[in-house]
């Protein structure tokens, strides 16, 4: 695997993920209903891919607290298309990394530095404004799980970072088993229609399924801040897709909040990799 054929993988898995919004939008269904049949589905294409039987998955603490996590995140990101825009939903998720910043002092050991403070403060006033904009609008609800979502995509994140042996995809293939179990008595409440069942399928087979595995592939090969910035496509292109199909749109408020979280995750990234080369650098010239 080369580089170049890497970042195709990753810019391919981003723009598949950007896609859920708009699918999610499209179902007529109970929203645990859709996360369940989603994320059974995915397990049937991810099963393909370890080809290896579930029962083969050996399973830890640390795996299995973070599979719950990763069903969480799940969960709360169908629920939060079905309560507010997907614009909403999707840049309210992406403040994750700032709960990693939070939470690894606790969990991971690692000091909260004065740049990732600054990016707290800045992604916290962008959530604000989101919370501002909808007051009044019924979105308040989806908004707040959205943030939900945030927070459990940082577990997620930690919880990989914990795991000492195992790929990742085997823990997000629990999580998908969980919510499958989760959501399966929803199944029953009503019935989707045709255009529900094959946007369903698309949700399953790529925007869960396919769009993962490549990006556990991709990663291996990229640099750090390809990693953090190619993904940065996904809250970009969700609203846009969104708004093209069904005409929703972000208010003013929601897209200045949008701007700044997506500008402060974008800075911190870049800052800490500069960081990071530079300490490099240092080290290099210390070995001489």
């Amino acid at each position: 695997m080369n580089r170049k054929k890497s970042i195709i993988y990753l810019i391919i898995a981003s723009i598949l993920w950007s896609i859920g919004g708009l699918f999610i939008k499209l179902v007529d269904w109970n929203p645990m209903a859709i996360a369940g049949a989603r994320s059974g589905i995915a397990v049937i294409v991810m099963i393909f891919y370890i080809k290896k039987p579930l029962r083969s998955i050996s399973l830890g603490k640390i795996k299995l607290l973070g599979a719950c996590t990763y069903a969480s995140l799940l969960i709360f990101f169908v629920i939060a298309n079905k309560l507010t825009t997907s614009a909403n939903a999707i840049l309210l998720q992406f403040t994750a990394p700032v709960w990693v910043a939070l939470f690894s002092k606790w969990f991971l050991n690692k000091e909260t530095k004065k740049s990732d403070w600054l990016s707290i403060i800045a992604v916290m006033f962008g959530m604000t404004l989101f919370f501002i904009g909808d007051l009044g609008s019924g979105n308040i609800l989806g908004n707040f799980i959205a943030v939900l979502s945030g927070i459990s995509m940082a577990g997620v994140v930690i919880f990989l970072k914990l795991q000492d042996k195992g790929s990742p995809v085997e823990m997000t293939l629990i999580g998908n088993v969980i919510t499958f179990i989760i959501g399966f008595p929803f199944f029953f409440l009503s019935v989707p229609d045709l255009k529900s069942v094959l946007a369903l399928l698309i949700l399953g087979v790529f925007q869960l399924g396919i769009s993962y595995i490549l990006y556990t592939i991709a990663v291996k090969y990229v640099s750090p801040i390809e990693a953090i910035l190619i993904p940065i496509l996904e809250p970009l292109l969700n609203p846009v897709w969104v708004f093209l199909i069904t005409g929703e749109s972000i208010g003013a408020y929601g897209l200045c909040g949008g701007t700044i979280v997506i500008s402060a995750i974008i800075i911190r990234g870049l800052y800490q990799q500069k960081r990071k080369i530079i300490k490099e650098e240092n080290n290099l010239l210390e070995q001489r």
